[in-house]
C-alpha cells in the first residue's frame, strides 16, 4: 500500500478512537515477521454475476478482428472468498453460491484443515461483515468442532470504513482485472478460471509489499486521532 493512496481511501470521520484502535492493531499485525507456525492471512469476499454467450464468439482472422455478440445470458451470481498470505506470496479462491454464515464457516474450515493443517494458529485479518465472526462457526458446526476451529484462529478486524487496510482487497482487485472481466457462464467456469489465476500468481510467488505503518498513520491520518492538550 502506497502511503499517498491512504488519505483518499479513508472515509472515517474525524477523531474516531474505534477506527484508530482497529487500524493500529492491523498495522502492527502486518509488522510481524514471516512465521509458518502463525501465518498472517487476509480474507475478503466479493460477488460476481455469471454471464454466458448467446452466440459463439468468432476468433480473429487476417483482416478481421475477433467478434463477440453484445447480448449475453445471465447465469446468476457467485460469491468468491479470497484468502492471501502476503509474506509468502500465496492466495486461494473459494467460490460459493451464497455469502451466508455457513459459506464463511466452510471457507474458514478449508483454510484451517486444507491449507494450514500444520499451523499452530492462523492470524486472520478481515473486515467487520456480520458473517465474518467466530459465531458463524457455531452456526455451521457442532460446538466441539466449532471450538476446535476457533482455537486455531487469532482474529483481527479492520475498522469500519477501513477496508483498504485488508491486503486481500489488493488481491481482489488483481483478480478482477486479470480474471473476472471475461464472461464466465457458471460456477464451474468461475472456479476453474479463479483457481488457474491463483495458481499462476502462486507459482510466481507474487507478494504484496505493504509499507504503511503506525508511524505513517499518526502523521497522514492525524485527523482521526483524538486531540489532547500538552
Amino acid at each position: 500500500m502506497k502511503p499517498w493512496l491512504v488519505e483518499q481511501w479513508c472515509f472515517a470521520p474525524t477523531a474516531d478512537p474505534e477506527f484508530v484502535w482497529r487500524m493500529e492493531d492491523v498495522l502492527e499485525v502486518y509488522r510481524r515477521p514471516y512465521d509458518p507456525a502463525q501465518p498472517v492471512v487476509c480474507l475478503d469476499e466479493t460477488s460476481r454475476q455469471m454471464l454466458g454467450e448467446v452466440r459463439p464468439p468468432t476468433a480473429s482472422a487476417p483482416g478481421r478482428p475477433a467478434r463477440r455478440d453484445p447480448e449475453y445470458a445471465r447465469g446468476g451470481v457467485a460469491n468468491l472468498f479470497l484468502a492471501t498470505e502476503p509474506l509468502r506470496g500465496w492466495r486461494a479462491v473459494l467460490v460459493s453460491d451464497q455469502r451466508t454464515r455457513l459459506d464463511f464457516a466452510a471457507c474458514v474450515k478449508e483454510l484451517v484443515d486444507t491449507h494450514y493443517p500444520a499451523a499452530e494458529r492462523i492470524v486472520l485479518v478481515m473486515d467487520q461483515l456480520n458473517t465474518h465472526s467466530p459465531a458463524s462457526l457455531y452456526a455451521a458446526f457442532p460446538a466441539a468442532e466449532a471450538k476446535r476451529l476457533v482455537d486455531r484462529l487469532e482474529v483481527h478486524h479492520t475498522p469500519k470504513h477501513g477496508s483498504w487496510l485488508n491486503i486481500a482487497e489488493i488481491e481482489l482487485s488483481a483478480l478482477e482485472r486479470q480474471c473476472l472481466r471475461q464472461r464466465l457462464p457458471d460456477r464451474d467456469a468461475m472456479e476453474r478460471e479463479a483457481t488457474a489465476w491463483a495458481d499462476r500468481r502462486n507459482a510466481a510467488a507474487t507478494a504484496v509489499d505493504w509499507q504503511f505503518t503506525t508511524a505513517d498513520a499518526r502523521i497522514k491520518l492525524k485527523r482521526l486521532y483524538p486531540a489532547f492538550e500538552a
